[in-house]
C-alpha cells in the first residue's frame, strides 16, 4: 500500500450511510477549504443510494458547501440517462434533484452513444477540461472517489479478466460485463488510484467471501479487481456492514 488503507465494521447498513455521510462532509469541506472547488465521483447501485439520500438529508443538505462540488462518475451502463438501470438517474432522484444542483456541474457520462469508445474519449477530455490539465497527459485528481464491489470482486465497470483491468494510459475506457446491460463505461485504475480519497461502500453477507478474498488474501488481481484499488498518494477508506465483515480475520479501525 502506497496510501494509507483504513477498514471500518459498522453494525448495521444505516450506520455505514452515517459513517459514509460524515466522511463525504470532510472530505469536501476539506477540499473546498483546501483547493476551492472539488471534485468526486459516484457510483451506482443500491448501497451508494442509501448514502446519496441521507446526503441530500438535514443536516448534510446543508451542512455540506455543494455548490463548489463538480459531480462526475465512476461508470456507467449503455443506457438512456432516464433508464432505472442508469447510475446518473439513480443519483438525479436520490441527491441532484433534491439539492437543485446546476447543470454545469454535473457531468454524466454520455454511455448512451453508439461509439462508446469516442465517448470514453469525449469524457477523459471533459475530466481533463474541468481540472485545467492536459488531457493526455497523468490523470486528473479526484478529491474524492465512491466505489462498491460486486460479489465477483469487480468495482465501478472493472469486471474479472477483462482488458480494462490492465489500461495504463486512458481515463475512461469502454468495457463489458458479464451481465445485462453488457455494455460501459468506466473509469480505469489510473484515474481512480489518483484521488485523494476512495471510499468503498460493501454491505450484505453475499459479499463476505470476495471481501475476505479482496482485503485478506494473495494478490489475484486478474481474478479479484477491487485489489487493484491502491491510490498512490491518498486514503483508501472501507466502510462495510457486520454482514459483509463476517468472514474477515484481520482487525479493523
Amino acid at each position: 500500500m502506497v496510501g494509507q488503507r483504513v477498514i471500518r465494521i459498522l453494525d448495521s447498513p444505516a450506520a455505514l450511510y452515517r459513517a459514509g455521510a460524515e466522511e463525504f462532509a470532510a472530505r469536501i469541506a476539506g477540499a473546498v477549504d483546501a483547493r476551492g472547488p472539488c471534485a468526486i465521483a459516484l457510483s451506482g447501485g443500491s448501497t451508494p443510494r442509501g448514502l446519496l439520500e441521507l446526503l441530500a438529508e438535514s443536516p448534510y443538505g446543508e451542512r455540506i458547501p455543494w455548490s463548489d462540488v463538480e459531480f462526475f462518475w465512476s461508470d456507467e451502463w449503455a443506457v438512456d440517462p432516464d433508464h432505472p438501470a442508469s447510475n446518473f438517474h439513480m443519483a438525479r432522484e436520490a441527491l441532484l434533484e433534491k439539492l437543485e444542483v446546476p447543470a454545469e456541474r454535473v457531468h454524466r457520462m454520455p454511455a448512451e452513444r453508439a461509439d462508446l469508445d469516442a465517448a470514453a474519449c469525449d469524457y477523459q477530455r471533459e475530466l481533463a477540461r474541468t481540472f485545467g490539465v492536459p488531457e493526455d497527459g497523468p490523470p486528473s485528481r479526484l478529491d474524492l472517489v465512491l466505489l462498491g464491489m460486486g460479489a465477483d470482486a469487480h468495482t465501478a465497470s472493472l469486471f474479472p479478466r477483462t482488458p480494462a483491468l490492465r489500461e495504463r494510459l486512458r481515463w475512461v475506457v469502454p468495457s463489458r460485463a458479464p451481465m445485462e446491460p453488457c455494455d460501459r463505461l468506466t473509469f480505469t485504475f489510473p484515474l481512480i488510484n489518483r484521488a485523494r480519497c476512495v471510499l468503498f461502500l460493501v454491505v450484505g453477507a453475499d459479499k463476505a467471501a470476495p471481501l475476505a478474498e479482496v482485503l485478506e488474501s494473495a494478490r489475484d488481481l486478474d481474478r479479484l479487481p477491487s485489489q487493484r484499488v491502491d491510490p498512490e498518494d491518498g486514503r483508501l477508506l472501507w466502510l462495510v456492514d457486520q454482514a459483509a465483515a463476517s468472514r474477515l480475520r484481520l482487525g479493523a479501525a
